[in-house]
């Protein structure tokens, strides 16, 4: 059993989370009630991916699933939160990767999912795309600011763990419209990189930062597939719509042509 602390940056409240190694799937729980960490799951893509289930919600969970991805922990985990949004933490995976580590062995890692035909998803300008083949996922984004621009991260399996430090960002542009969305409460320069006219207001980890939190988001919403993914996965101008629509119609169609487990 291990926790961690912090504040969620959309609603603004503290949020423990305990990771306990147990049996059976991974799942959240808040309030006694246990939710899955599955696709059907998804309540809500708006600004993070949020799970819900008997009466219960939990949302900000990508970057807790993308370091369990990582560890190789596609089962054997409980993760029991004090409420309905996870901490932001410092925006990356960083500790989650490092809190994950701290848990006994994870179980046998399932077999993957092995898709027979390639799949093509557009939601408006944004698309993701699966072509059949080794493990490998890419993300492009384009922003019309000039410290972002157009950015492309592609790598296997190998490289996801440079992904996990890469944070959250905004424009800053954006905070009236968040706020009166109700959203990024929490949010602060410790926790997300935010992007003003001349620039990011703190230091980048990688020039390509952005793209490579992007990416991050990805791994953690392939998560909620249970198991890997063996394909060549490419999202442009990714997002957690983007992904949900994107997995739902892989499952569909991965029971229509019956892919190889």
């Amino acid at each position: 059993m291990t926790s961690v602390e912090g504040v969620g940056v959309h609603g603004g409240k503290r949020c423990r989370v305990t990771l306990h190694r147990v049996d059976g799937p991974v799942r959240f729980r808040r309030n006694g009630q246990d939710i899955p960490a599955t696709v059907d799951a998804v309540v809500d893509t708006h600004r993070a991916t949020t799970l819900g289930g008997a009466g219960e919600r939990v949302s900000v969970v990508e970057h807790l699933l993308a370091a369990l991805a990582v560890h190789g922990y596609w089962a054997g985990v409980l993760a029991e939160a004090t409420a309905p949004e996870l901490p932001i933490l410092d925006g990356s995976a960083r500790e989650w990767f490092a809190l994950a580590g701290e848990l006994p062995a994870p179980p046998p890692v399932p077999a993957p999912l092995r898709p027979s035909a390639g799949l093509t998803v557009r939601r408006d300008a944004a698309s993701a795309r699966l072509v059949p083949g080794a493990r490998e996922l890419c993300c492009a984004i384009a922003f019309d600011h000039p410290a972002i621009g157009v950015q492309r991260w592609c790598g296997g399996p190998e490289r996801f763990p440079e992904l996990i430090e890469a944070r959250t960002f905004g424009l800053l542009s954006e905070a009236e419209s968040l706020a009166a969305q109700g959203l990024a409460a929490g949010a602060s320069l410790e926790n997300a990189i935010v992007f003003s006219e001349k620039g990011p207001l703190v230091p980048l980890r990688a020039p390509d930062e952005p793209v490579r939190h992007k990416a991050l988001d990805a791994i953690g919403d392939l998560f909620l597939l249970g198991r890997p993914l063996d394909a060549r996965v490419s999202f442009w101008r990714g997002s957690h719509k983007l992904h949900l629509a994107f997995m739902r119609e892989l499952l569909e169609s991965c029971t229509e042509v019956g892919s190889t487990p």
